[in-house]
């Protein structure tokens, strides 16, 4: 046991007495948390359009039976790495041993939308991101049923470069007359219920990562999906307006200096 040697009142404390006692006390400066402060002037509105979807609401008007919710995003330089040894599964008392030194054998871009209320997934996997594997996944969803003949379908994105701003609804609301394009604020993925999907993807199916191959890699990736679309249900979403109001009003009164959230 390692000790501290102190010249006064106390003559010897351990190591394990001082952990304890910065442990126990009331603050701890040497912990900390980042956080993105939300920038986007018109973080309100945008967010708060993504609820009323979550909730089958557009500008205040119930949507119809015939108007679908996706939200779709990319999750890039998924890795396939084969492992120097094989892997030693799970047993009795044992936990599942992984070969630390591994080749890289490539990695893809898996690109996917997630109807939201109807639990159908959409996905392919890409050596990059872009444009080009983007447009391809919203052809895939809006050349089947019951997308193609819908009255109205919302995509909900971020503000990646494959569909960011206006020239982004331009390309593909010209291309798809009933597609609506919804962006959400910036540094906002928690409010795109697609990272649900991806992180569930990872626990599941990508963890730990030990894929001989790209291909065995892109098996896995949308096997995995073939198989939570069968067994899934719709996430149950929470988060409401009036909860987003309650998280702006928190920000706004923070101490002074700090950039206010525009209601």
């Amino acid at each position: 046991m390692n000790y501290i040697q102190h010249s006064g009142i106390v003559a010897t404390i351990s190591g394990s007495t001082v952990w304890r006692w910065l442990h126990e006390d009331a603050i701890k400066p040497w912990q900390h948390r980042c956080w993105v402060f939300p920038r986007d002037p018109h973080f309100a509105t945008k967010a708060g359009r993504i609820l009323d979807l979550y909730h089958r609401v557009w500008n205040g008007e119930p949507l119809k039976e015939d108007e679908f919710v996706l939200s779709a995003d990319e999750k890039t330089s998924i890795q396939a790495r084969s492992r120097r040894h094989a892997t030693y599964p799970t047993q009795p008392g044992s936990s599942m041993k992984v070969e630390h030194e591994y080749e890289r054998c490539g990695a893809w871009a898996y690109i996917a939308a997630f109807d939201v209320h109807r639990v159908r997934l959409f996905g392919l996997c890409d050596h990059k991101s872009g444009i080009g594997p983007f447009d391809r996944l919203v052809d895939q969803v809006m050349s089947q049923s019951p997308y193609k003949e819908a009255t109205r379908v919302f995509l909900i994105v971020d503000n990646g470069s494959a569909h960011r701003g206006l020239k982004s609804i331009e390309r593909l609301q010209n291309r798809y007359t009933n597609l609506t394009l919804v962006h959400g604020p910036v540094h906002a993925s928690w409010l795109n219920q697609i990272e649900i999907y991806f992180s569930i993807l990872q626990r599941k199916a990508l963890t730990p990562n030990d894929f001989p191959s790209l291909a065995a890699l892109r098996q896995r990736i949308l096997g995995f999906q073939q198989y939570y679309q069968r067994i899934a249900k719709p996430f149950e979403w929470k988060f409401t307006r009036n909860d987003l109001n309650r998280f702006l009003c928190k920000i706004n009164n923070m101490p002074a200096g700090l950039h206010r959230i525009a209601a």
